[in-house]
């Protein structure tokens, strides 16, 4: 037999009995993917809105420490129904657990991205995948300024609909999920503006701060910063 294959035999034998041994003994070899140190964040916006509503708080969370890769924020389409956005939120999910290698991530969500992301949980088996829930600003309960616009995410935004009322039924945090909100008693858009607040919930009233302002108001960043460590 040639010399350079024995070697390369042999290199071959050391290499497997090193990653066996290191089995045996619960150490790690190179090839296992390390569980990140904290969950990641999905950033899920608005009716109306986009990725970019989260400019600024992805400029924070970055100065505070975290990378772009344990990010993520998207934007869909806002006309359609909640539960269809509910899917595009678990495939987000999905995605950013796939690429960090995390069990667990955390949602911070403004306005109605909190109800499709809570029909994610509470109807499409989220709750296993989520440490953290955040709702900024949002129609948790409804808003009469839903009263003004007709597409389908909108009528569902409408207080007493048919999927709020399904939505909230039996229990409106399930699971071990954390969830936090935060609720301006200026918001000319979540009216009332207690309909933001959640039973089992963090729930924590800001300054007088406008909807979108929320977004930008760096103690609601500080609180949010400190509740999804």
């Amino acid at each position: 037999m040639h010399i350079t294959s024995i070697t390369r035999r042999l290199g071959m034998a050391a290499i497997t009995l090193v990653a066996t041994a290191a089995a045996s003994l619960g150490i790690a070899t190179p090839e296992a993917a390390a569980a990140p140190a904290r969950d990641p964040i999905l950033f899920v916006h608005g009716w109306q809105g986009s990725a970019s509503n989260w400019d600024y708080m992805w400029g924070r969370f970055l100065n505070a420490g975290y990378s772009a890769d344990e990010m993520a924020r998207f934007s869909y389409d806002s006309s359609q129904s909640n539960k269809d956005i509910a899917v595009e939120v678990k495939a987000q999910v999905d995605s950013l657990r796939a690429k960090t290698g995390a069990a667990k991530v955390d949602i911070i969500t403004h306005s109605m991205g909190g109800l499709n992301s809570r029909w994610y949980l509470k109807n499409l088996d989220g709750l296993g995948f989520v440490d953290d829930w955040v709702s900024i600003g949002g129609p948790n309960h409804g808003t009469d300024a839903a009263n003004g616009c007709a597409d389908a995410s909108c009528v569902e935004m409408r207080v007493g609909s048919a999927f709020l009322t399904e939505l909230n039924s039996t229990d409106e945090t399930p699971g071990r999920v954390n969830y936090g909100t935060w609720w301006s008693p200026c918001d000319e858009i979540i009216n009332p503006d207690e309909s933001t607040i959640l039973s089992g919930a963090a729930n924590t009233r800001t300054l007088c701060l406008g909807h979108l302002a929320l977004l930008s108001s760096s103690p609601v960043f500080e609180g949010v910063r400190d509740f999804v460590k």
